[in-house]
């Protein structure tokens, strides 16, 4: 589940994205939760979509300017049904780009497609881990052209919207933790008009901005591509993703890495997903405390964990009472410091700024918790990344709609695991007056025709916590888990770890896995050091966002 988005109201909750959650799908053909090679209408509809795709191919030209996709990378489109079950309907454009293998013609296994999370995440940027020589994929860049894809409703694919870009990002945003009755009743009306806004600006591809819809789509990339069967790396919700897709195409997969995996029952699908969501980045945070305190010598923030804790209420409260530079509040603070559960990478960054902060300099701060007003394209960008975190899980399943059970779920896990649960709640509670029809989810799983799926998962995962990773590997017969031991980072196969990288390598390489279930070491533990930038481009991804497998 890769980015993170923001909390109508308040929050900075968490998305599933190769990096955050909020956590953060759909029915199948017919509507019988099984797979779309099996008949019915959006069965028959994907299969002529595809058909279609793969005569006129991807015309691939230079990336148009406004889109910051810089040569030798490639961009294109990729026609589209919006609905399945009538194929030769409404249509739409599935933006595509590419960055072409660098082996020679014995060298080519083909595409590589890329989903990095979300729902609501944009792919557009994995072709760079080839132009800017990435060396964790050196070697799979000469076998594959790397393909990233805009999904549905995301960028440059017909982007839907849930209200004004501007206001989305205006801060301060209220404290997600409420203080009483009046302050959730709050939160409840913005949710609902958030939903009604999903339908009002939305409303004609909401009801089809399914997981099995995006499913299908990659599929018609597939064939458009001119690959007979999918090579695909999927990261946080880009696993559920995957895991559909292999229920509903078994027999069209070649290689697939899920990494940081959404658990994909039924029950789970989502709400429970992002209670679970609550616990887990509650104790990654305690990790990140930890470090903090550990390495007080660099940051003067507190040498126990406590202490650290302390502080971080104390922050909230004088945020409260007075936004720091007049626009971050609790809010704001919740978004920023929610990289560093999210992703190893970003604890010394987040560190730097409060350590600064507390040491008289708020603009490090500021700068990178607080909203960007000018920057109008960021803002639709986070602002659409929401709407399509929203719209796709509210759209995939069921979700409660008693105001009372989502009360009594949230108090109850606030008292142990505060950091995150009103924040994750805010962000979801459209879902329970979705103003168009809830699906049921595929009931993932395949033991026939699916080749070894290969799943790499960190032990301590904020967003997609490590039982997702053990249910798809009982659900996908013949998969092998690689298990990342006393590590917490989200999207470990673009993390350097020899343990977890050399059979990343092997697989896409070769098509082979361990003969049974690997254990890792933990990657290197960051250093107290202040980096030139927030970590990941997907860290600050969710920072812009505001928000939240997953």
């Amino acid at each position: 589940m890769n980015i993170r988005k923001a909390s109508i109201a308040a929050v900075g909750a968490t998305a599933l994205t190769a990096g955050l959650v909020a956590v953060p799908s759909a029915f199948a053909a017919s509507g019988s939760g099984q797979a779309d090679n099996g008949g019915g209408a959006e069965a028959r509809g994907v299969q002529a979509a595809a058909a279609r795709a793969a005569k006129e191919g991807v015309d691939w030209k230079d990336c148009p300017k406004d889109w910051g996709i810089e040569k030798p990378v490639q961009c294109g489109f990729v026609t589209v049904p919006v609905d399945y079950a009538d194929p030769d309907g409404r249509k739409i454009k599935i933006a595509v780009d590419r960055a072409k293998s660098t082996g020679g013609k014995d060298d080519r296994q083909g595409s590589l497609i890329y989903n990095p999370g979300g729902p609501g995440g944009s792919g557009m940027s994995f072709p760079t881990r080839v132009t800017r020589d990435n060396p964790l994929w050196t070697k799979t860049a000469k076998a594959y052209e790397f393909v990233g894809f805009d999904p549905r409703g995301v960028g440059h694919s017909s982007p839907i919207s849930c209200m004004d870009p501007q206001e989305y990002v205006k801060a301060p945003k209220a404290d997600p933790v409420p203080d009483d009755e009046a302050d959730k009743t709050a939160q409840r009306k913005l949710a609902k008009e958030y939903a009604d806004g999903c339908k009002e600006r939305s409303g004609d591809l909401l009801p089809h901005m399914t997981t099995p819809n995006t499913a299908r789509d990659l599929d018609v990339i597939r064939a458009a591509l001119g690959d007979k069967k999918l090579n695909y790396l999927g990261v946080s919700y880009g696993t559920y993703l995957g895991s559909v897709y292999g229920t509903l195409f078994p027999t069209h997969v070649r290689r697939m890495i899920v990494d940081s995996v959404v658990n994909p029952s039924r029950d789970q699908i989502w709400y429970k997903n992002n209670l679970d969501q609550d616990v887990a980045f509650q104790t990654r945070w305690e990790d990140w405390t930890k470090w903090v305190a550990k390495h007080d010598d660099t940051y003067g923030i507190g040498d126990t964990a406590a202490k650290v804790g302390e502080q971080w209420e104390k922050l909230r409260a004088e945020a409260k009472k007075k936004p720091i530079g007049g626009v971050v509040g609790p809010a704001e603070l919740l978004a920023f410091f929610q990289n560093a559960p999210y992703y190893d990478q970003a604890w010394a960054q987040v560190a730097k700024a409060w350590s600064s902060y507390i040491k008289g300099d708020e603009k490090p701060l500021v700068e990178a918790a607080g909203p960007d007003m000018s920057d109008k394209a960021g803002n639709k960008e986070a602002e659409n990344g929401n709407a399509v975190y929203t719209a796709v899980e509210c759209t995939d399943a069921k979700w409660p709609k008693s105001w009372e059970k989502w009360d009594r779920d949230n108090t109850r896990l606030h008292e142990q695991y505060p950091f995150l649960t009103w924040s994750n709640a805010w962000l979801n509670l459209p879902c329970a007056t979705w103003p168009v029809k809830q699906q049921q989810p595929v009931e993932v799983g395949a033991d026939k025709g699916l080749p070894p799926v290969l799943i790499t998962q960190s032990e301590r995962d904020a967003a997609t916590p490590y039982g997702g990773a053990l249910e798809v590997h009982k659900r996908l017969k013949g998969s092998r888990l690689i298990t990342e031991r006393d590590a917490g980072s989200h999207g470990i196969t673009n993390v350097k770890n020899p343990c977890i990288n050399e059979r990343v390598e092997k697989y896409l390489l070769k098509g082979d896995v361990d003969a049974k279930d690997v254990t890792c070491g933990p990657h290197s533990e960051p250093v107290p050091q202040i980096l030139p930038d927030v970590a990941t481009p997907e860290a600050k991804a969710n920072t812009a966002r505001l928000h939240a497998p997953r």
